[in-house]
């Protein structure tokens, strides 16, 4: 009989166990932001700018595997991260509808910068995520010799995921508070980037992710560290 103690038939059921929260634990976060949006029939309290940001990132993550093969866990989370941004979007699109009172509506192929992201459809976000992905199929096709591009599209990928803090911090800085905000959620962030830079360092992936995981558990300490600030100094300003 197998010694289940032993490390090493132990190693490859915990390496399974750190992929499945690899490629599923992203979407946990939004579960209850759902059920929430869901509950409420509003979408006033989530930002439709997370999922295009995270959208923008995980298509290009899945272009830079093309160009460099990494874990496949990453490619399969890039893959469940979009279907659960589209599912977000679909609810607060329906939700939209229902409490529109203005009968003015705004498409993706109206072009008006103005209301980019802004759209009335669901539609109009699916035809801009094909023309997103589109437009970096031909260009991950013309250059996808080109090393410099590669690693580029590697790194533009992860930064774009590793920025999605910033709104945060920097509302928090104007409004010299962080009232609202749930800490809760702060601390999930930095729990799941200290896993993930974990896993990237230990998996041996590209330099891109844990460069970008070490930025992002940089950015969740900040606004820690802003809840502590505030806390002690309401309304006060930094510097």
């Amino acid at each position: 009989m197998e010694d289940v103690s032993d490390p090493e038939n132990s190693w490859p059921l915990l390496s399974w166990l750190a992929s499945g929260v690899i490629v599923f634990g992203g979407v946990l976060p939004y579960i209850p932001q759902y059920q929430e949006i869901q509950r409420s029939s509003s979408a006033d309290g989530f930002s439709t700018w997370v999922c295009l940001v995270l959208l923008v990132a995980y298509i290009l993550r899945i272009f830079f595997w093309f160009g460099k093969l990494f874990e496949l866990p990453l490619l399969l989370q890039s893959m469940v991260m979009i279907l659960t941004m589209l599912a977000m979007l679909h609810l607060c699109c329906s939700v939209q509808s229902v409490n529109r009172v203005s009968t003015k509506r705004h498409f993706f192929t109206d072009f008006d910068l103005q209301y980019f992201w802004k759209w009335s459809r669901f539609v109009d976000y699916l035809q801009f995520c094909l023309f997103f992905t589109v437009l970096c199929s031909f260009v991950t096709y013309v250059f996808m010799d080109a090393y410099i591009f590669v690693e580029g599209i590697g790194f533009m990928a992860v930064l774009t995921e590793a920025m999605l803090g910033i709104p945060q911090l920097l509302k928090n800085f104007q409004n010299r508070s962080t009232q609202g905000m749930s800490v809760k959620m702060v601390l999930l962030w930095t729990v799941a980037d200290c896993f993930k830079t974990s896993y990237f360092i230990i998996n041996q992936t590209p330099a891109q992710f844990w460069l970008c995981g070490l930025l992002q558990i940089g950015i969740d300490t900040t606004i820690l560290l802003q809840v502590c600030f505030y806390k002690q100094w309401p309304h006060a300003k930094p510097g």
